[in-house]
């Protein structure tokens, strides 16, 4: 449904923030280490959400990846996809054309309006701080 791309930014942004929860700063490698992700593909992905605020990125020997307390209670997963795989998953055709709408509808397109609008919904309302929280508590795990 998503990106690889973005699959390992969730992913990333949720690990971050579990550790900047506990005021530590987080290394590329320990990033890619604790969520199962390429540290090559993972370094990428981390700085276009760091361009895009929802991250910070300090450099230095005591650098690495943090999120304050308000981005981690105020960003969402449809703010994560958004800055990495754009809105298209929000408007896009589920076939992939291009005129399609529901004057000329593609042959998914009815169906696929409500998938599309629950989805958004939920990835509105799914905090990272609510995911995070899921994975400290040892009700969710980001690798196998």
């Amino acid at each position: 449904m998503f990106s690889k791309a973005c699959e390992h930014g969730i992913k990333a942004i949720i690990y971050i923030a579990t550790q900047s929860m506990d005021g530590n700063r987080v290394k590329i490698g320990a990033v890619a280490e604790h969520t199962g992700t390429p540290e090559a593909f993972t370094a990428k992905v981390l700085g276009l959400l760091t361009k895009h605020k929802i991250l910070h990125s300090i450099k230095g020997p005591f650098g690495g990846f943090e999120m304050d307390y308000l981005q981690i209670q105020n960003t969402t997963l449809a703010d994560i996809v958004k800055a990495v795989d754009g809105d298209k998953i929000f408007t896009g055709c589920a076939l992939g054309l291009k005129e399609c709408n529901a004057s000329k509808p593609c042959p998914m397109h009815h169906s696929f309006v409500q998938i599309r609008t629950d989805l958004k919904t939920m990835l509105e309302n799914s905090t990272v701080h609510d995911l995070a929280i899921g994975l400290i508590s040892g009700d969710s795990i980001l690798v196998r």
